[in-house]
């Protein structure tokens, strides 16, 4: 809740128009303004000599200001019939600022200001990157931020050479979404590459509102997902590690309100203000605790698998792109609840259940964290101890979602992050998921031709399991 700030803004229109534009409004609204004033100077207009300088005359002036009262259908602003400077100059402002005061006093309500973050998305395209490249990578980026609890407002993208060294995206895209955020109203730019301490620092001055690149965002849902104390150490790790070489010259990056938990704005959960904003000692210190408590973690996963081996019971990793139908997978076969939602890392605790195959011997399936493209290094490190459930596992399961206008792509960084993982020569079976969902049957014939052990079901529907099943036993008995 707030209240006007006591400032008058006005400025001139060199065009001619006095009329009040969208950055005009929106910057009324933003900083609370008692007045915003708008004065058209006309190009063909009069001119006067004043001390020996040519000045030309005000044609119009347009004021709008704040009002307590508003319906979901109207704006928080009203704006005065265009006046003419001789009009003006006989109006008495300061008793209507007095009266717009005294209407916000005995309203019940002053103005209220969502809290919700608006995000502008920004990208680079560079000569190397395809168009349609470019255009998924952005389109993902948004379900990102939706997944995060952002509002998207607006998507711009940059064809560029290369990246500027300073604001990544160059000087005149950089004025081009400072003017964006001010019309748009957006409290919060999101990159969609891994930026330096520079270019984010260079992009806050400019923007004036907070600046994240991609990487952020995926740590700070993980953030947001972790449940179990051993996700939560991991994340911590991850953020520290994104955040240990970008704390010397930060701009508002290390001035946000870090409230730590689950509350807060988007890249403000996990570690928390103190932590973030003690010296490069302390948090090297910070960072060198919670390793060791990763390889903790590593340790005791060691000693369980070393559990199933001596119960020879074969171990069964079910990996795949982010919302491909995972976890849904395993609650299918196994009768499980595990929490399976049509968002981008609904699961990041790994889970490990018993399965029955077709000989009625047993294996161990277990879920993992959905890989992305440009996985974060730093979550990638943290998450050995996880991701090496892949790594030591019999057999994986590479569950695909070939309604995925991006389907393709997603198998290449599938098979990238498990050669990252030294995984890729285990045996895979393709699992060809949402069958349901696929209307062009030829696009069956030309996807499974390129895939290791395909098999078509459908996870919701639970059809093609016993296939799937077999498959698996084959696979095993074969290797």
């Amino acid at each position: 809740m707030a209240r006007l700030c006591g400032l008058r803004c006005i400025h001139t229109h060199p065009s001619g128009g006095s009329g009040l534009s969208k950055a005009d409004t929106s910057a009324l609204e933003q900083f609370r303004f008692d007045v915003m004033a708008s004065i058209g100077v006309d190009p063909q207009g009069k001119f006067s000599k004043k001390q020996g300088e040519t000045v030309k005359f005000a044609d119009s002036i347009s004021i709008a200001y704040l009002i307590p009262e508003k319906d979901e259908f109207s704006n928080n602003f009203s704006i005065l019939e265009t006046k003419t400077p001789r009009q003006a100059a006989n109006e008495d402002f300061i008793e209507f600022l007095e009266e717009i005061e005294h209407n916000f006093a005995s309203k019940s309500r002053a103005i209220t200001f969502e809290q919700k973050e608006r995000a502008i998305l920004a990208s680079l395209q560079t000569p190397e990157m395809e168009e349609i490249q470019a255009k998924e990578s952005l389109f993902e980026l948004e379900q990102l931020t939706l997944t995060a609890g952002a509002e998207v407002l607006w998507k711009l993208t940059q064809k560029k050479a290369s990246p500027d060294p300073s604001t990544y995206v160059g000087a005149g895209k950089a004025q081009e979404l400072a003017l964006l955020v001010q019309e748009k109203n957006a409290n919060l730019v999101i990159i969609d590459a891994e930026l330096s301490s520079r270019q984010q620092k260079t992009l806050e001055e400019i923007l004036g509102v907070k600046t994240i690149d991609r990487t952020e965002l995926i740590l700070d849902i993980f953030a947001q997902r972790a449940a179990t104390k051993e996700g939560k150490l991991q994340v911590e790790l991850a953020q520290l590690k994104y955040l240990y070489p970008r704390l010397v010259g930060s701009g508002l990056s290390l001035s946000r309100q870090m409230g730590g938990g689950r509350s807060g704005g988007i890249a403000t959960r996990g570690p928390g203000e103190t932590k973030l904003e003690i010296d490069r000692r302390r948090i090297r210190q910070r960072i060198n605790n919670l390793e060791k408590e990763v390889e903790q973690i590593k340790k005791h996963r060691s000693h369980q698998r070393k559990l199933r081996q001596k119960n020879q019971l074969p171990v069964a990793a079910i990996v795949g792109y982010t919302n491909a139908g995972k976890s849904t997978l395993l609650n299918a076969l196994t009768n499980s609840d595990i929490l399976a939602e049509n968002r981008l890392f609904a699961t990041l605790d790994p889970t490990t259940r018993n399965l029955k195959l077709p000989d009625m011997s047993d294996i161990l399936i277990t879920d993992t964290v959905g890989f992305i493209q440009r996985l974060p290094t730093s979550l990638v490190k943290a998450f050995r101890a996880t991701l090496e459930e892949v790594s030591q596992a019999d057999i994986i399961l590479h569950v695909i979602d070939p309604v995925h206008p991006a389907c393709m792509e997603h198998i290449g960084t599938v098979y990238d992050t498990l050669a990252e993982l030294n995984s890729y020569k285990k045996p895979i079976v393709s699992v060809i998921n949402k069958i349901d969902l696929v209307t062009e049957e030829n696009f069956y014939d030309r996807l499974i031709e390129k895939l290791p052990n395909p098999v078509k079901i459908s996870a919701t529907q639970r059809k093609g399991f016993g296939t799937l099943l077999t498959k698996i036993q084959a696979v095993l008995s074969s290797g």
